[in-house]
Order: structure tokens, then sequence, then C-alpha cells
């Protein structure tokens, strides 16, 4: 992409070119400032990025896997034995 120098208006606020909204496909982004350089980030959608955290994570035990060791640990604790 060619470089566009845009107007800043009175209240602080520039037009996106297209072709650059186009590129970061969102309706929101991020401002980052380092020294003279001002670098726009696109927002990610929030459903978008659990969906692809949920994606990466491995499932873990299942919730009658989680209430069975609960209610050892509950059984360890009272009677210091393993329930049966």
């Amino acid at each position: 992409m060619a470089t566009t120098a845009v107007k800043i208006t009175q209240k602080g606020q520039v037009t996106i070119p297209k072709e650059v909204r186009d590129k970061l496909n969102s309706t929101s982004v991020y401002f980052e400032v380092k020294g003279d350089v001002v670098m726009v980030r696109p927002v990610r959608d929030a459903a978008a990025s659990l969906h692809d955290y949920a994606r990466n994570v491995k499932p873990s035990a299942s919730v009658k896997q989680m209430k069975d060791k609960a209610w050892e640990a509950a059984v360890r604790e009272k009677t210091g034995k393993k329930s049966s």
C-alpha cells in the first residue's frame, strides 16, 4: 500500500483510508505510539478471540470426573479413607 496523508480535524479525528480499513477487517482499533510512530492495530472481536483460544485448548476432565474427584477428596477429609 502506498503512503497516504490525511488531515487531523480540530476534534482530533482522522479518516482511515478504505484500503486500510479493509485490511484491518475490524470496526475498532488500538493506537500504539512509539516515539514519533503511531501503529494502528485491529481490536479482535471478543467472540472470535474466545473461539481461537478454545480451539487451541485441550479439554480438561469431564464434569463427572471433577465431581468424582471432589467427592473422593471430601470423603478422605472426613474419614481419612478413600471412597469405594
